[in-house]
């Protein structure tokens, strides 16, 4: 009778241990958008499984004390009734009572943990995960009726585990985050892709969105040097004239390129009659400029642009001066890629110039180079653009014919320059040749892909492993 009681309570309290096992998963891994829904269409079980994700941190504590008090439970009466009882099943053999016992304890032992792993732990858990919603919705009635009644006692253990955590110094999260951050998301869009359940211009797109966290507006921005200003006291006809060069908004520029005082485009144009336009000053139709720092983030500009109702925004260097401007085609670009309209010309930005070679503008950001060429360059300081990295390497002025070579790496093997030849191997360094100057600063420049930095004739290298070069010194 002992040994029929004993193996009753087992399964008994094995069956309350996957209860609560199965209740920890279902309303951990439930997805709460969709218990919404449900309750929202009038489901009452999705309803009361939402009371308790609304407190699955007290619903968690709970479902650990179940678990834990049936597990002790299923050992104390496994070895006094099932043991004792099988001991005296044993009794026709000619061991002793001491050895049945011991042999009898031990085949209970091995029992009771098959059907608590089994049946009590892992076949509730993955039920659990595979049917999360159908699991949640089943148990809500009575995890609800379960937290009422143990509600107090696993508040004082909360309470208590909260004291000692807190005296170690360490602060308890009353709730899980369910949320993702960005590495998160940027880590499943790129499994995704990889795993082909993304297209690559959409992956491309969703990573885009993500960068603008990081992207600030000296990034993104068309720099000053290639913005076309208009003084204040020009004349509308004038802005009219502008209108040829392809851009619609122009900064108003007032004492000085630096002093901004609006922006003008073609909005305000048409408000002024056209037989007003030679004497209407271009100062008195512009609206205020939107400014922004360069170190202001993408994401930041695309909140105020909105909030102001601007297209354009106005960027600033750290020390007042202006810097380039920032439109909302500039931001979209970062995300989508680049967007040509009707008065856009198309940017010839890698041409090729032979085997691992390039003629690229030298405006280009590093990342920008290394998405159109497959060579990423690598910088000691944490250059923008080819331009500025060539000016910091020659330490000057530069003029055609000067050179630099610099580490760079490549994903995959391209065809570089090696002591042999030109060989198809991964890129170790490159070589880059001013091939036209603007302004004082490189226009454009060679890229040559090379499999290491040549060996330096002399230990007079530049940090950063830089070495400036060329027929100009």
């Amino acid at each position: 009778m002992d040994l029929v009681l004993g193996i009753f309570l087992v399964l008994a309290l094995t069956a309350a241990t996957g209860y609560f096992v199965a209740q920890e998963f279902a309303y951990v891994a439930v997805d709460r958008n969709a218990l919404r829904e449900l309750a929202h269409s009038g489901d009452a079980a999705a309803g009361r499984a939402l009371r308790v994700t609304s407190r699955l941190s007290f619903a968690l504590s709970a479902a650990q004390f179940g678990i834990t008090v049936t597990a002790l439970l299923v050992g104390y009466v496994s070895e006094p009734l099932v043991g004792v009882g099988l001991a005296d099943l044993l009794g026709f053999t000619d061991l002793s009572y001491a050895a049945r016992l011991s042999l009898s304890v031990t085949a209970v032992l091995v029992f009771s943990t098959v059907v608590q792993m089994v049946f009590g732990e892992l076949a509730p858990k993955n039920l659990a995960i595979a049917r999360t919603v159908a699991v949640a919705r089943a148990l809500s009635r009575s995890t609800l009726v379960y937290l009422t009644v143990v509600g107090p006692l696993v508040r004082l253990f909360d309470a208590t585990s909260t004291r000692l955590l807190r005296a170690v110094g360490i602060e308890p999260v009353e709730e899980l985050d369910h949320g993702a951050t960005p590495e998160d998301l940027t880590r499943i869009i790129d499994q995704s892709h990889a795993g082909g359940l993304l297209r690559d211009d959409l992956s491309g797109t969703l990573e885009g969105g993500l960068r603008l966290r990081e992207l600030t507006a000296d990034d993104a921005m068309t720099p000053r040097v290639r913005v076309v200003t208009i003084p204040a006291e020009a004349s509308v006809d004038e802005l009219v004239a502008l209108l040829d060069t392809g851009y619609s908004r122009f900064p108003v520029t007032g004492r000085d390129r630096d002093d901004i005082v609006g922006v003008v485009g073609l909005a305000e144009l048409l408000s002024v009659p056209a037989a007003e336009r030679s004497t209407t000053q271009v100062g008195g139709v512009a609206s205020p400029a939107s400014v922004v720092p360069t170190s202001a983030r993408l994401g930041a500009v695309l909140d105020q642009l909105r909030r102001e109702h601007r297209q354009l925004a106005v960027v600033i260097d750290e020390h007042g001066g202006f810097a380039g401007v920032l439109s909302l085609e500039d931001i979209a670009e970062e995300v989508v890629g680049d967007i040509l309209d009707e008065d856009d010309v198309p940017d010839v930005e890698a041409v090729p110039d032979g085997p691992g070679a390039w003629v690229v503008p030298a405006r280009l950001r590093l990342d920008e180079v290394a998405a159109r060429t497959g060579l990423l360059l690598h910088a000691a300081d944490p250059f923008e653009t080819v331009s500025g990295l060539v000016l910091e390497v020659l330490g000057r002025t530069p003029v055609v014919g000067d050179g630099i070579e610099v580490e760079a790496t490549s994903e995959a093997p391209l065809q570089v320059s090696t002591a042999d030849g030109v060989s198809e191997v991964t890129a170790g360094a490159g070589r880059l040749v001013v091939t036209a100057v603007d302004r004082h600063v490189p226009q454009t420049v060679r890229l040559e892909a090379l499999e290491a930095l040549p060996a330096a004739p002399e230990p007079a290298e530049t940090p950063g492993a830089h070495r400036a070069g060329g027929e100009h010194r």
